[in-house]
């Protein structure tokens, strides 16, 4: 069976951080996939900013399953 304090601290999560970080992520990620089609360097700050933009994904996914931090 499975926690449902895991389900609340997901939500909270959701909620309260993963959706500032990823609007922060997406603003930041059409910045720097514009300058990563010029110049190789920004590919991997384009990356983790794609990454920060997902990131709410990431908690509905957990939330859903229940899923622990470890």
């Amino acid at each position: 069976m499975r926690n449902p304090l895991w389900f609340i601290f997901w939500l909270l999560v959701l909620v309260g951080v993963s959706l500032i970080v990823a609007c922060l992520g997406a603003f930041f990620y059409i910045w720097m996939y514009l300058l990563s089609q010029c110049c190789d360097c920004f590919r991997s700050v384009a990356d983790f900013f794609l990454k920060c933009a997902q990131f709410p994904g990431y908690c509905c996914a957990a939330m859903l399953s229940c899923q622990s931090l470890c």
